[in-house]
């Protein structure tokens, strides 16, 4: 079949599509070069709703390359984005549609038969990347034979793999031959399995995606400046030799290295395209495009890209609209914030809130050495911020003055937001907010980072116990989005749309939860590490027992978890639902040795970095003799967590079980990958299996 006829045939499939245009105007350049066909992806929305390319859009492109290449006074091609945007890849609302693995094949073929035609079409190309290019937009770029990057352009990454896909329209053979393995593994799938992390418009210059960082105020101008000279010579774009020697292949290498320890083999995309960008070493771009195109097609009928899209449609609309939030007009202005402590957790609140609310921010603490501490640690990341180019100095200055501290809360008198991190001992909380009270407004919002305690016991003794929230952030809080705020019984609309408000200028996913013993993520991994626990206490072996958990591709093993968790906080949580629910939750014997012997973790590690299991630990701990196999012990942790699941929504712990999803992928790295865990656990048959149902409608998210 011709483009053309592909083209036809997958646009008579798709009838949602928001089609992004491709408008194309003549251009004269200056210094005489010609004119030039500037081409502005466009679908006709606001930044908020990026271009995005379906065969509908990529049918207007190809029009757009089309006309412009059959004209003899256009002497080269250029395409640029809408403000702020390029294009933010392939739109996959209509993967689900797809019928089998042939329309899925002919999507592939479609994206590199309308992009190649910039590539070697016949006339030089550009790309002027003015924003947001990801994915497909960015591969659209990688077509182009000279490329301009914004300083102001922020998003620039291959994403897919992180959503079980992998770049299809070219990354994967252009983007080693441009910039070499090693760059290429750590922007297809490093960087995509480490959060999703994106470049900056510097960065991706630095790493030779683009050919020049010009400023944003003048992009556009600047970008055709820069064309023309090129296209005169007076401008030569030199590019480094690549190293298709030992160090491609290391490369390679590598990044299996890194698959495996974030996914434990579990995922198959970041394996498929590490095999395409080995491949990309000696093929030549027919057969690089060819190997692509049938790697996304295997990839797109796949149950993982399923799953991811299910979870990348949670964080990205779900969580955008937090279920049972109240009205947002209800919300207060915060103007200042204090902040309970001076700690790392306190300290890292403070850093928070100073970045994205810009407001004065003040840490009380016990003694004016602690105050100094936590206050020393907050300009310092400042710095650090600062020293690595992230914030101007005059930013650096301005949010270091904002932060202060004092040993006397009377500076809590005029914040509108007051949030304690101290110690996890409900009567200490209690007592802080009763001396709180006396000082702050009468609508000032008392919150709490409690990880487990009651937010209405905490608030029972109060004159105004209607404005106390929780407030619970994750470790590191700078890095993992989810924030958990929890309705006590009494706590008013007004405050709890505030705490929304605040969590929103954060920038994190907010969750509406009930108040219950250790809400949601603390809860199901207390549960989670408590089966583990038990069956390592009756003579599982540890690291039989990590070894167990990794075919599910979880971000660590059970026992590097406690470590990261801190075994001391783990027994208190184990400790405070054993007292909710005895039945459930136990309490591990060897847990409590270990903590009571000042031990930090139950394993040592090598220089290498690799864990075996502390001899002192081993001689501490007493175990039985019932053994459980890998399958046992994966048996018996996820008929838990159904259980529990079941538990939390029948107690409205949360409005559905998308809001469990949404927790643990955002608060406990839960694998995209694995789509959520309630509909993991439906589609492995546990759910019905322990709770007689599944918990979502069959078919929810093409998971069925």
């Amino acid at each position: 079949m011709s483009l053309q006829d592909l083209i036809d045939e997958a646009v008579a499939i798709e009838n949602d599509e928001l089609v992004t245009l491709a408008p194309s105007r003549d251009v004269e350049l200056p210094n005489k070069a010609g004119t030039l066909a500037l081409i502005t992806l466009d679908n006709g929305q606001d930044h908020t709703k990026p271009n995005t390319f379906g065969p509908k859009g990529l049918a207007e492109l190809n029009k757009a390359i089309d006309a412009a290449l059959a004209r003899e006074d256009i002497v080269a091609i250029a395409v640029t984005g809408k403000p702020f945007i390029l294009a933010a890849g392939a739109d996959l609302s209509g993967v689900p549609k797809l019928a089998g693995r042939e329309q899925a094949l002919n999507l592939g073929k479609i994206g590199h038969g309308v992009m190649r035609k910039l590539l070697d079409g016949g006339k030089p190309s550009f790309a002027f990347v003015n924003g947001v290019a990801l994915g497909g937009g960015l591969e659209v770029a990688l077509h182009a034979q000279y490329r301009t990057i914004s300083v102001a352009a922020g998003m620039i990454s291959t994403p897919e793999v992180f959503l079980g896909l992998l770049p299809g329209w070219g990354g994967n053979f252009l983007l080693p031959n441009l910039i070499g393995a090693d760059k290429a593994v750590k922007v297809v799938v490093e960087n995509a399995l480490n959060q999703n992390k994106m470049l900056s418009g510097p960065e991706a210059v630095k790493f030779g995606i683009g050919d020049v960082l010009l400023d944003s105020a003048d992009f556009l101008e600047q970008s055709l400046i820069w064309a023309s000279k090129v296209l005169t010579g007076e401008i030569v774009v030199e590019r480094p030799e690549i190293d298709r020697g030992e160090a491609w292949d290391a490369a390679v290498a590598r990044g299996k290295a890194f698959a495996d320890l974030k996914v434990s083999g579990a995922a198959p995309a970041p394996y498929r395209a590490l095999d395409l960008i080995a491949a990309a070493k000696d093929n030549d771009r027919d057969r690089g495009f060819a190997a692509e195109d049938e790697a996304l097609a295997d990839l797109i009928m796949s149950e993982e890209l399923r799953s991811g899209l299910y979870a990348f449609d949670l964080v990205n609309k779900r969580a955008k609209r937090p279920a049972g939030a109240p009205d947002k007009s209800l919300a207060r202005k915060v103007t200042k914030v204090g902040v309970v402590g001076a700690g790392l957790m306190a300290g890292q609140l403070a850093l928070l809130f100073v970045r994205r609310l810009e407001v004065p921010v003040v840490l009380t603490d016990l003694d004016q050495e602690r105050v100094d501490r936590g206050v020393g640690y907050v300009h310092g990341e400042i710095d650090k911020l600062l020293g690595k180019g992230r914030i101007r100095p005059d930013k650096a200055n301005q949010l270091k003055a904002l932060v202060t501290g004092s040993v006397d809360r009377s500076v809590f008198a005029d914040a509108d937001f007051v949030i304690e991190a101290v110690f996890e001992e409900l009567q200490l909380k209690k007592t802080i907010f009763a001396d709180l009270e006396k000082i702050v407004r009468p609508d000032a919002i008392l919150a709490t980072n409690t990880s487990s305690l009651s937010i209405t016991e905490m608030a029972a003794d109060l004159e105004h116990p209607e404005r106390v929230v929780g407030f619970h952030f994750f470790n590191p809080v700078a890095v993992l989005p989810l924030l958990e705020i929890i309705r006590a019984d009494q706590t008013d609309d007004a405050s709890l749309a505030t705490a929304f408000a605040v969590g929103k200028t954060l920038k994190k996913s907010c969750v509406l939860v009930k108040d219950a013993p250790a809400f949601v993520v603390n809860r199901l991994l207390t549960r989670f590490l408590g089966e583990v626990s038990a069956a390592v206490d009756e003579g599982t072996p540890i690291p039989e027992a990590d070894k167990a958990l990794s075919a599910l591709g979880l971000p660590m093993p059970p026992f590097v978890l406690l470590q990261l968790v801190g075994l001391p906080v783990a027994l208190h949580v184990a400790e405070t639902m054993n007292r909710a629910y005895p039945d459930r939750f136990a309490v591990s014997a060897n847990l409590a040795k270990v903590v009571a012997a000042g031990k930090s973790s139950f394993y040592v590690w090598s220089a290498e970095g690799k864990p075996s299991v502390d001899p002192e630990v081993e001689a501490l701990v007493t175990v039985g003799d019932k053994p459980s196999t890998a399958e046992e012990l994966r048996s018996r942790v996820l008929s838990a967590l159904a259980e529990e699941i079941q538990i939390m929504l029948d107690e409205g712990v949360v409005a559905q079980a998308q809001d469990i999803d949404l927790c643990l992928l955002l608060g406990a790295g839960w694998p995209f990958h694995l789509g959520g865990i309630t509909p993991y656990l439906d589609r492995s048959g546990i759910a019905e299996k322990t709770n007689g149902k599944r918990f979502l409608p069959k078919g929810l998210a093409s998971l069925a």
